[in-house]
């Protein structure tokens, strides 16, 4: 009996469903996972610091050689100062993780108070401060924000769009279903603004892309033979996803301004 009421209502609301809901609903999606991507290694719960840009951890492997080393033999220096070293530093937009020891990661915006809770032998090519000064001098997290903030004004602006509501006529003979068009100004500004939210998340996840992938290939080519480094896969998956969601939602509005457009000349003719 339940599951007929239920089915039952999820009939009747399917009809009140709109073109600019689903467009709604993708960007609330596109809002949630670009916050989630600026939340990374902000705090130590269990999902939040395995978003991150890039790693750096020391970790012995064969040093790679090339005719362009001066010093090759600077390796074997480095691995001696490494030691035992097992300490992994993640970096997000707002925030540093450290994992000194293999146990649980400690999250932190301030790199100082992560560096005054770990040894020298847990950190002798400092590598808070070198995961610090990336996050300091290159990531640059606020295009993002902005976009964020232009995207749920136009979330807002589509939530005046209006919906399905029943006519009759003069006579009170015919009950009819009638979706009025939204406003045109509304609608080029909601285009308006979730274009230049798209342009803002491109914008960072290419540069989020580019310099965590320079930054990681230096910092391991630096420790050749004792640090490790790779480029966060989740936080460049939210970032894609999310410029993904705003470019459908942006299409979406163009191909609904010019299908009016193009009815109402239609109509007027």
């Amino acid at each position: 009996m339940a599951n007929m009421r239920f089915a039952v209502g999820f009939t009747r609301l399917i009809p009140t469903i709109g073109y600019h809901h689903v467009l709604m609903l993708l960007i609330a999606i596109a809002i949630i996972l670009l916050s989630l991507l600026l939340a990374g290694c902000s705090s130590s719960s269990p999902i939040i610091p395995n978003i991150f840009l890039i790693s750096l951890y020391y970790k012995s492997y064969p040093p790679n050689f090339a005719p362009s080393q001066v010093d090759p033999g600077v390796t074997t220096a480095i691995a001696n100062i490494v030691g035992q070293a097992q300490l992994e530093v993640r970096v997000g937009y707002f925030g540093i993780c450290i994992n000194p020891d293999g146990g649980a990661f400690l999250c932190s915006n301030n790199a100082t108070s992560l560096a005054t809770q770990v040894s020298v032998d847990q950190d002798p090519l400092n590598l808070i401060w070198v995961a610090s000064t990336f996050k300091d001098s290159i990531v640059f997290p606020y295009l993002i924000i902005v976009a964020i903030v232009l995207a749920f004004l136009c979330f807002l602006l589509l939530a005046t769009f209006p919906g399905w509501h029943e006519e009759t006529n003069d006579d009170g003979s015919e009950i009819r279903d009638v979706k009025p068009f939204p406003s045109r100004p509304v609608s080029q500004v909601s285009l308006a603004l979730i274009f230049v939210a798209s342009i803002f998340v491109l914008v960072s996840v290419l540069w989020q892309h580019t310099a965590s992938v320079a930054a990681s290939t230096i910092a391991q080519d630096l420790g050749n033979g004792s640090v490790r480094s790779g480029v966060g896969t989740t936080a460049m998956v939210l970032g894609w996803f999310g410029f993904s969601l705003l470019i459908v939602v942006t299409i979406g509005l163009l191909v609904m301004i010019l299908s009016i457009r193009l009815f109402d000349r239609l109509t007027d003719d």
